[in-house]
């Protein structure tokens, strides 16, 4: 990508195995010359959940469209690494084809990554029973409910088996018993190593399963690093719950 006057190169590709995600964006906005996010660092290495966190209007969404390259006006860079530097983002808000079943929204992802075709029907049947889906696999997600269309979601993205994943508000719509399937899931392609950013407002859940955390709000980082150091820049006691620091920060 050549540097023009309105976005400097700001997403490259280089595969190591010190970290699957880097931000250093100075600024980012959609207008020229109208930053909506400022002094963005963070890193995210092989096997650990970084929780993204903030109020909302805080700047979480547009920092995540920055990472994916969505955001015209950019100063700064991100970096994907990992074995291949291939990327998953699971949106909060499903998109979805309106005359494409479910395997044929599973099959077009596994094809826009050449996988193989028999690896593809294994992934994608464990996939599918693990999220309860099986029947379902020849309908059309547009007529699902909402909680199901966010299990759609999590199951491209899961096929996929990226480097990182850039998950936004997952929980939202999703019953006990797929909350506890995709928290299983992202154990697993931790310990597989991957990579994950959670953008997220269920702190509780945050608290108990991040490696570290990234604090936003008014367009910038306000605490990062784990739980401890977190407390520690916003002042709360040494056993104070993520929520308390959320709001002596926010």
């Amino acid at each position: 990508m050549e540097k023009t006057k309105s976005q400097a190169i700001h997403v490259r590709v280089e595969p190591q195995g010190e970290i699957v995600l880097r931000s250093d964006i100075t600024e980012a906005g959609y207008e020229q010359q109208q930053a909506i996010i400022r002094d963005i660092r963070f890193e995210v290495r092989p096997g650990e959940l970084i929780g993204l966190i903030g109020p909302n209007g805080a700047g979480k969404s547009t920092t995540i469209k920055t990472l994916l390259g969505l955001v015209k006006h950019v100063k700064g860079e991100v970096v994907f690494g990992g074995n291949a530097g291939r990327y998953g983002y699971v949106p909060e808000q499903p998109v979805l084809y309106e005359y494409m079943t479910l395997w044929e929204h599973m099959r077009l992802a596994a094809a826009a990554y050449a996988m193989d075709e028999t690896e593809f029907g294994t992934r994608a049947d464990h996939l599918l029973a693990r999220f309860r889906l099986s029947e379902v696999k020849h309908e059309y997600p547009v007529k699902f409910s909402k909680g199901m269309q966010q299990k759609v979601m999590l199951i491209i993205g899961f096929l996929l088996e990226p480097d990182v994943y850039i998950v936004d508000e997952p929980f939202v719509g999703l019953d006990p018993h797929a909350t506890r399937d995709f928290l299983d899931m992202l154990e697993a392609e931790r310990q597989r190593g991957a990579g994950i950013l959670m953008c997220t407002h269920v702190l509780d859940t945050a608290e108990r399963i991040c490696d570290g955390f990234v604090l936003i709000n008014s367009g910038s980082v306000v605490a990062h690093g784990t739980l401890d150091e977190v407390r520690e820049q916003a002042g709360c006691a040494i056993d104070a719950p993520l929520f308390d620091c959320f709001h002596a920060l926010t």
